[in-house]
């Protein structure tokens, strides 16, 4: 059966809308915690513009289930990430202009780059995953450089237009899953999927974890975070 994360980082944005204390991303990690949840998404970008410092030293304090952190291969947050030690780092493409994270991390380009800082956080017992777009080149780029997972980018398929561009969407992250499974690595999935979309992709079958957070806290709004997990839990 294949893991749930879910992603806090949306919470910490309508904390940051007002530059006050609440809602406060940490108590979201415990209500998800209640709710079922496998894990605990969290990105610590460079800008700070939603998760902060106190934020990430307080989920590493507190969450009692996987603790994933993505971040950039900056060497700052490297250092954070270092010293914090979260139970997974997932590696991602980050720009300051986009609204939240696009497409997948360039690997086959960055792998000088990527490779130290793998092999860095590897030394500190933290699993790591790169969110990459599903690609073989990228996923066996991956490998190479050490990382124990992949996350697939799923954007293309929450985009999709049409029978045929869902089912084109579909067979590449079928095609990545086979890729991953060969290369050793496990398989996640993420970004975009929704309590509507993610039947097939599940369907699938080969993903061992789904990273999901603005769907999640977008219906806990209406019905909670525990109640929200609950139901995502359920269709994963």
């Amino acid at each position: 059966m294949a893991g749930l994360g879910v992603n806090i980082d949306h919470v910490a944005t309508v904390r940051q809308a007002r530059r006050t204390y609440e809602p406060d991303p940490v108590w979201a990690a415990v209500e998800a915690t209640l709710g079922g949840a496998d894990g605990i998404t969290f990105h610590l970008r460079e800008d700070r513009r939603h998760i902060n410092d106190r934020d990430a030293e307080l989920l590493k304090r507190t969450v009692t289930i996987k603790l994933n952190m993505e971040m950039s291969i900056a060497r700052p947050i490297v250092n954070i990430a270092a010293r914090l030690r979260p139970d997974q780092c997932t590696l991602v493409p980050e720009r300051r202009e986009e609204l939240t994270t696009e497409g997948g991390l360039d690997v086959v380009r960055l792998r000088r780059r990527i490779k130290p800082v793998v092999e860095r956080l590897r030394g500190e017992g933290i699993e790591i995953s790169a969110f990459i777009e599903p690609i073989a080149e990228q996923i066996e780029a991956s490998a190479e450089v050490g990382c124990h997972a992949v996350e697939l980018w799923t954007g293309g398929y929450a985009h999709a237009k049409g029978k045929r561009g869902v089912e084109r969407e579909l067979k590449r992250l079928a095609d990545g899953i086979e890729v991953g499974r060969r290369a050793g690595l496990l398989v996640h999935a993420g970004h975009g999927l929704t309590y509507s979309n993610i039947g097939p992709v599940t369907a699938l079958g080969g993903f061992s974890e789904f990273n999901i957070g603005h769907s999640i806290i977008s219906r806990a709004v209406f019905v909670g975070i525990r109640e929200a997990v609950r139901q995502m839990k359920a269709l994963v």
